[in-house]
């Protein structure tokens, strides 16, 4: 199908936008793209493509704007129930640490997690990406953390496996056991640290190529005051490197413990979250190639006034993205859009910078940018249309979906003129 006729194409082309690149959308005006069998063949002028394949089945893009499917490359997408009242208490005072102290926040729903189904979770879960679907979003990566203990670890990571090939979005699977303490271990954070080494990820390790032939999940950490420190954090990181798995972290979302220079010291693929960083953890960041990927939903959602320091990563060179962090606690939000629109109010991105940080960054952020985020020919042909001629629509706008028609490896998903 050659899709003609669009306002502008952003087409993103040319891999990851290190510091000041960052927002270069090799934008397209008047454009056409060509795809066959899922596949980006040609890109260009729409008069160009026309007048070059004019056997070509055409499709009208209306004068709307054309551009790569947003990737979300950190969620908690797979969980059970929901923390409503924890919202209410947030609202009453409490802050997110004082909740979790207290055997609330992620503790909730892990246990909401274990008592559930597979069945349960599994539908649960497949209404959230069908969401993400609808609103752009064609490439996800997805954590595992609220189990916590063998069983329902390994459940959660199987409804993902299943999910990837059920649903059109695909998922980038991350196994995030070091999401906190399981109730069971009593607080024994260091206990807990060595049975996630001796005994759970050398599970994972055995028991995940006997379901698939995937590469191995990434595994990440939640480094943060209350929940693991930077030894400990080194401690899981490394025995995971030492497992063959590629590795992520949590880091700075309350405290400033290191977890960003750890990220880079061992090549981690992302950074993830960096409210408070310190500006010599940016440095370290700067002159690494992992990923510094800003939440902005997460501190709205707390109400919180600080953000991840945006300029400051782009001013040290660093390579920036943004994710919904959709979870059931502190950012239930499906919508990039969103993520996009509140980037540019509080981490200062103009909208070309957002829209880049959405796309070809985040797709670097879980190591799928060779085939997502950007149009150009051999790539996936995962390609969005939004109801606007423009694209610093994205940022200004907000609260209302955009996105006319998904289209995922070549196949349309979602037209609202159907």
């Amino acid at each position: 199908m050659l899709i003609h006729s669009a306002s502008q194409i952003l087409t993103l082309k040319g891999g990851p936008q290190r510091g000041e690149e960052l927002g270069n959308l090799s934008l397209v005006p008047d454009g056409g793209v060509l795809f066959r069998e899922g596949e980006i063949l040609d890109v260009g002028p729409s008069a160009e493509l026309r007048d070059k394949y004019p056997a070509e089945e055409l499709w009208d893009a209306g004068g709307n704007l054309l551009m790569p499917g947003f990737v979300d490359p950190h969620t908690h997408v797979v969980w059970a129930g929901d923390r409503a009242e924890e919202f209410e208490s947030r609202l009453a005072g409490k802050t997110y640490l004082e909740i979790l102290e207290a055997g609330g926040g992620i503790l909730s729903t892990v246990h909401a997690t274990r008592q559930a189904s597979f069945e349960d979770l599994k539908e649960q879960t497949r209404s959230r990406i069908q969401t993400m679907l609808k609103h752009g979003t064609t490439t996800l990566e997805a954590k595992t953390g609220y189990g916590l203990d063998q069983e329902t670890e390994h459940k959660m990571l199987q409804v993902l496996l299943e999910l990837d090939q059920e649903e059109a979005a695909d998922l980038v699977i991350t196994y995030l056991g070091a999401h906190a303490v399981p109730p069971e271990f009593g607080g024994d954070t260091a206990g807990y640290t060595d049975h996630l080494c001796d005994t759970l990820l050398p599970a994972l390790a055995e028991w995940w190529p006997a379901q698939t032939a995937r590469p191995l999940p990434y595994v990440d950490v939640f480094c943060e005051r209350g929940v693991f420190n930077l030894a400990q954090s080194r401690q899981i990181l490394e025995k995971a490197v030492s497992l063959e798995f590629p590795v992520k972290i949590h880091a700075d979302e309350f405290e400033n413990l290191g977890g960003a220079s750890l990220a880079a010291e061992l090549g981690a693929a992302s950074a993830d979250h960096l409210v408070v960083t310190s500006q010599e953890d940016i440095q370290a960041l700067g002159k690494a190639d992992t990923i510094a990927v800003g939440l902005p939903c997460t501190p709205f959602g707390l109400g919180e006034a600080d953000y991840t320091p945006a300029r400051k990563i782009i001013e040290a060179d660093g390579i920036l993205a943004i994710a919904t962090d959709i979870n059931p606690g502190t950012a239930w939000c499906e919508n990039m859009q969103f993520a996009i629109a509140l980037a540019c109010r509080y981490m200062k991105l103009t909208p070309a910078q957002a829209i880049a940080a959405a796309t070809i960054n985040a797709a670097a952020a879980i190591g799928e940018e060779d085939s997502v985020g950007s149009i150009e020919p051999g790539k996936q042909a995962d390609l969005i249309i939004l109801d606007v001629p423009d694209y610093r629509q994205l940022g200004y706008r907000f609260g209302v979906n955009l996105v006319s028609a998904v289209i995922k490896k070549g196949k349309f998903y979602f037209n609202k003129e159907a």
